[in-house]
């Protein structure tokens, strides 16, 4: 059973962390200019920090 609960708690934060990154990756690379693409990179950076902060607590968890 402990098992089970450490290969979930892996996936989930390998999962996390991929859409932590990309997130950020994609508010670097967003092409859109003026207030609709500065709105845009700050909810890809907030939704990245999300997922890096979901990461941290997840690992945390799994240790």
């Amino acid at each position: 059973m402990n098992g089970i609960l450490s290969g979930f708690l892996f996936g989930a934060t390998a999962v996390a962390l991929v859409l932590g990154l990309s997130c950020i990756v994609m508010a670097f690379l967003s092409g859109k200019t003026g207030a609709e693409g500065m709105r845009e990179k700050i909810e890809y950076g907030f939704m990245g920090f999300s997922g890096l902060a979901i990461t941290l607590l997840l690992g945390y968890a799994a240790a």
